[in-house]
Protein backbone atom coordinates (compact mmCIF):
# COMPACT_ATOMS: atom_id res chain seq x y z
CA UNK A 1 0.00 0.00 0.00
CA UNK A 2 2.88 2.55 0.81
CA UNK A 3 3.79 2.08 -2.93
CA UNK A 4 1.18 3.00 -4.37
CA UNK A 5 0.64 6.14 -2.25
CA UNK A 6 4.09 6.94 -3.56
CA UNK A 7 3.54 6.64 -6.87
CA UNK A 8 0.00 8.19 -6.66
CA UNK A 9 1.56 11.39 -5.08
CA UNK A 10 4.04 11.54 -7.70
CA UNK A 11 1.47 10.73 -10.46
CA UNK A 12 -0.26 14.14 -8.72
CA UNK A 13 2.83 16.12 -9.01
CA UNK A 14 3.36 15.85 -12.53
CA UNK A 15 -0.11 16.66 -13.17
CA UNK A 16 0.19 19.66 -11.30
CA UNK A 17 2.89 20.43 -12.74
CA UNK A 18 1.65 19.84 -16.35
CA UNK A 19 -1.46 22.25 -15.49
CA UNK A 20 0.75 25.24 -14.26
CA UNK A 21 2.71 24.98 -17.48
CA UNK A 22 -0.39 24.95 -19.66
CA UNK A 23 -2.38 27.49 -17.92
CA UNK A 24 0.66 30.39 -18.00
CA UNK A 25 -0.08 33.39 -19.77
CA UNK A 26 2.01 34.25 -22.68
CA UNK A 27 1.51 37.30 -25.61
CA UNK A 28 0.23 35.59 -28.71
CA UNK A 29 3.58 34.83 -30.54
CA UNK A 30 6.01 34.64 -27.42
CA UNK A 31 7.84 32.02 -27.66
CA UNK A 32 10.16 33.26 -24.85
CA UNK A 33 12.82 33.01 -26.82
CA UNK A 34 15.34 36.60 -27.19
CA UNK A 35 14.73 37.82 -30.69
CA UNK A 36 17.26 39.38 -33.12
CA UNK A 37 15.78 42.52 -32.65
CA UNK A 38 15.90 42.27 -28.68
CA UNK A 39 19.95 41.76 -29.46
CA UNK A 40 20.15 44.86 -31.30
CA UNK A 41 18.15 47.37 -29.33
CA UNK A 42 19.73 45.79 -26.04
CA UNK A 43 23.44 46.58 -27.79
CA UNK A 44 21.84 49.83 -29.08
CA UNK A 45 21.00 51.16 -25.54
CA UNK A 46 24.36 49.48 -24.35
CA UNK A 47 26.11 51.47 -26.66
CA UNK A 48 24.39 54.47 -26.22
CA UNK A 49 25.10 53.74 -22.18
CA UNK A 50 28.98 53.37 -22.93
CA UNK A 51 29.16 56.42 -24.75
CA UNK A 52 27.76 58.77 -22.66
CA UNK A 53 29.73 56.96 -19.44
CA UNK A 54 32.58 57.39 -21.86
CA UNK A 55 31.89 61.12 -22.34
CA UNK A 56 31.20 61.94 -18.91
CA UNK A 57 34.56 60.99 -17.61
CA UNK A 58 36.14 62.16 -20.11
CA UNK A 59 34.67 65.58 -19.72
CA UNK A 60 34.72 65.68 -15.63
CA UNK A 61 37.38 62.90 -14.70
CA UNK A 62 40.25 65.57 -14.25
CA UNK A 63 40.36 69.19 -13.08
CA UNK A 64 37.93 71.25 -13.82
CA UNK A 65 36.89 75.00 -12.61
CA UNK A 66 34.67 77.07 -12.52
CA UNK A 67 34.53 80.83 -14.47
CA UNK A 68 32.46 83.21 -13.02
CA UNK A 69 31.77 86.00 -15.27
CA UNK A 70 29.43 88.96 -15.62
CA UNK A 71 27.29 90.03 -18.66
CA UNK A 72 26.53 93.37 -19.52
CA UNK A 73 23.37 93.01 -18.84
CA UNK A 74 24.57 92.51 -14.98
CA UNK A 75 23.51 88.84 -14.61
CA UNK A 76 26.27 85.86 -13.89
CA UNK A 77 27.55 83.09 -15.94
CA UNK A 78 29.33 80.33 -14.23
CA UNK A 79 31.19 78.17 -17.10
CA UNK A 80 32.92 74.61 -16.36
CA UNK A 81 35.91 74.47 -18.58
CA UNK A 82 39.26 72.68 -17.92
CA UNK A 83 42.10 74.53 -17.22
CA UNK A 84 46.21 74.34 -17.52
CA UNK A 85 48.64 76.14 -15.79
CA UNK A 86 51.80 77.99 -17.74
CA UNK A 87 54.29 80.68 -17.29
CA UNK A 88 52.17 81.24 -13.96
CA UNK A 89 48.84 81.94 -15.36
CA UNK A 90 45.85 79.87 -15.62
CA UNK A 91 44.94 78.88 -19.04
CA UNK A 92 41.52 77.84 -20.37
CA UNK A 93 39.78 77.58 -23.90
CA UNK A 94 36.87 79.21 -25.49
CA UNK A 95 36.14 76.84 -28.25
CA UNK A 96 34.52 79.20 -30.18
CA UNK A 97 34.10 82.90 -30.50
CA UNK A 98 30.43 82.42 -29.70
CA UNK A 99 30.84 81.10 -25.96
CA UNK A 100 29.10 83.73 -23.76
CA UNK A 101 31.63 83.63 -21.47
CA UNK A 102 34.19 84.71 -23.55
CA UNK A 103 32.18 88.01 -24.75
CA UNK A 104 31.61 88.34 -21.17
CA UNK A 105 35.66 88.91 -20.91
CA UNK A 106 35.90 90.63 -23.75
CA UNK A 107 33.69 93.27 -22.36
CA UNK A 108 35.14 93.22 -18.85
CA UNK A 109 38.61 91.33 -18.32
CA UNK A 110 37.68 90.21 -14.98
CA UNK A 111 36.97 86.82 -13.40
CA UNK A 112 35.98 84.70 -10.40
CA UNK A 113 37.74 81.20 -11.14
CA UNK A 114 36.75 78.76 -8.58
CA UNK A 115 39.88 75.77 -8.30
CA UNK A 116 40.57 72.96 -5.40
CA UNK A 117 37.67 74.77 -3.72
CA UNK A 118 39.33 78.29 -3.77
CA UNK A 119 37.88 81.01 -5.26
CA UNK A 120 40.41 83.55 -6.82
CA UNK A 121 39.88 86.78 -8.30
CA UNK A 122 41.75 87.14 -11.86
CA UNK A 123 42.06 89.32 -14.68
CA UNK A 124 42.17 87.61 -18.05
CA UNK A 125 43.50 88.63 -21.21
CA UNK A 126 41.90 86.92 -24.49
CA UNK A 127 44.29 85.48 -26.97
CA UNK A 128 42.10 84.79 -30.09
CA UNK A 129 44.99 84.61 -32.37
CA UNK A 130 46.05 81.52 -34.15
CA UNK A 131 49.59 81.12 -32.18
CA UNK A 132 46.97 82.05 -28.88
CA UNK A 133 44.81 78.96 -30.10
CA UNK A 134 47.60 76.57 -30.89
CA UNK A 135 49.41 77.18 -27.46
CA UNK A 136 45.64 76.06 -25.47
CA UNK A 137 45.07 73.13 -27.38
CA UNK A 138 48.80 71.81 -26.80
CA UNK A 139 48.13 72.61 -23.03
CA UNK A 140 44.83 71.19 -22.78
CA UNK A 141 46.19 68.09 -24.55
CA UNK A 142 49.50 67.32 -23.02
CA UNK A 143 47.07 67.73 -19.79
CA UNK A 144 43.92 65.91 -20.42
CA UNK A 145 45.16 63.46 -23.08
CA UNK A 146 43.02 60.71 -24.39
CA UNK A 147 40.17 62.97 -22.75
CA UNK A 148 40.95 66.15 -25.03
CA UNK A 149 41.28 63.55 -27.68
CA UNK A 150 37.40 62.29 -27.04
CA UNK A 151 36.50 65.59 -26.69
CA UNK A 152 38.07 66.78 -29.96
CA UNK A 153 35.75 63.77 -31.79
CA UNK A 154 32.97 65.88 -30.29
CA UNK A 155 33.50 69.52 -30.54
CA UNK A 156 34.54 71.72 -33.08
CA UNK A 157 37.61 73.92 -31.38
CA UNK A 158 39.10 74.87 -34.61
CA UNK A 159 38.49 78.50 -34.40
CA UNK A 160 38.86 78.31 -30.28
CA UNK A 161 40.45 81.53 -28.43
CA UNK A 162 43.03 80.99 -25.11
CA UNK A 163 42.22 82.98 -21.87
CA UNK A 164 45.07 83.66 -19.84
CA UNK A 165 44.13 84.10 -15.96
CA UNK A 166 46.33 86.20 -13.72
CA UNK A 167 45.05 85.60 -10.39
CA UNK A 168 44.89 86.44 -6.13
CA UNK A 169 43.23 84.90 -3.85
CA UNK A 170 39.68 86.51 -3.35
CA UNK A 171 39.06 87.69 0.30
Amino acid sequence: MPFRCATSLAARRRRLRTASESTRTRSPGRTGRVTTRTWIVGGFVAALVGFGVITLVALEGREVVVVETIASGGEAHRTRTWVADDDGALWVEAANPDRPFLRDLEAAPAAVVERGGRRLTCGATVDASTDGHRRIRTLLAAKYGWADRWVALLADTSRSAAIRFTCQPSS
